[in-house]
């Protein structure tokens, strides 16, 4: 049976089938932005808290650049902390957690502990996020909060929305949940201070490419090989993230001859499903590796990618967080 996903490119018999429904969730994202524009707005005392997220479910770069922005922060003065939900750890605590990069992905979320080790700086995961964000700013000393994927999440103030988009699956057929991609409606667009689209960009849009140069060994990160060792050999290509093709179309760009085994966002893997029985090296991308460490063999190797926004975005962040900052210092 294929997946709902599948039928998300366009707009055929299925997805038109479940037009109803969607005009119905669309309406309900739209009565809970206006219910939550009445009700108290949770705030925090930070120079600045700003929004990463998208209006599609699936994969658009969001974790490179809630890395790419914390370090872009903490390298003009500021102490940046990002607050997440946590997707796909569990929910047995009632209370933020603090992670780190040797945190359980388990029970705080892959996202939250790759962001710890590779974003240098606090991060909270908490299912009230003005909560976490206090924690934040209270305890762990931050000034600027960034919210991982809190789009969506309109109980916590926010100061600068950036919001992602694929730059090439752009919003599907353009409908909303079951029979779409989107979360809200397009029209959403219009209210965020920044859209970055992940690959080529549309004007009035920033584009942010994804670099990937080496492959680091799950077990031993401090074994390191560059990508293009790899060039012209056959591998298996692991991928548990929003959307698979992207890891593996960016391994077949650099000549890798690519087996590939898509599996779900935030999948918990078993070691039965990352060991094959040939010897065939294993690559998968870093948010699925901090889940694989005690599953993983020599054989297996991540491939850790960073974010490349133009040129412009950086100043544009960082003239607008200093102005919101200076208006928080006259309150």
């Amino acid at each position: 049976m294929r997946r709902l996903d599948a039928y998300w490119d366009s707009r055929n018999p299925v997805a038109l089938a479940l037009f109803p429904v969607s005009l119905i969730y669309c309406v309900l994202m739209r009565l809970r932005r206006l219910v939550y524009g009445l009700l108290p707005i949770r705030r925090v005392p930070a120079k600045a808290i700003i929004v990463v997220g998208n209006l599609t479910v699936g994969g658009t770069g969001k974790t490179p650049m809630v890395i790419w922005l914390c370090r872009l922060l903490a390298s003009h003065g500021y102490r940046p902390g990002v607050i997440s939900r946590g997707h796909g750890g569990k929910r047995d605590h009632n209370a933020p957690l603090r992670v780190s990069a040797d945190s359980d992905p388990a029970r705080v979320g892959d996202e939250p502990v790759l962001i710890a080790a590779r974003a240098g700086c606090p991060v909270v995961v908490d299912r009230k996020r003005a909560r976490g964000a206090r924690m934040l700013v209270r305890e762990l000393g931050c000034d600027v909060v960034v919210a991982d994927d809190g789009l969506q999440h309109y109980a916590l103030a926010r100061d600068v929305e950036i919001m992602m988009v694929d730059g090439a699956r752009r919003f599907g057929n353009g409908l909303c949940l079951p029979a779409g991609p989107l979360r809200e409606s397009v029209e959403r667009l219009r209210d965020a201070d920044f859209v970055v689209a992940t690959g080529k960009g549309l004007p009035g849009e920033h584009s942010m490419e994804l670099s990937a140069t080496v492959a680091m060994q799950v077990r031993d990160p401090s074994r390191v090989k560059p990508l293009k060792a790899f060039a012209g050999k056959a591998v298996h290509a692991i991928a548990g993230i929003g959307h698979p093709p992207r890891f593996f179309a960016m391994l077949e760009a650099l000549r890798l001859r690519v087996d590939r085994h898509p599996f779900p966002d935030h999948h918990p893997f078993t070691a039965a499903e990352i060991r094959f029985t040939d010897s065939l090296p294993v690559l998968m991308t870093e948010k699925d590796a901090v889940k694989c460490r005690d599953l993983a063999d020599e054989r297996h190797w991540f491939v850790p990618v960073s974010a490349v926004p133009d040129a412009a975005l950086a100043p544009a962040i960082l003239s607008t967080v200093n102005a919101v900052s200076r208006l928080h210092s006259l309150r």
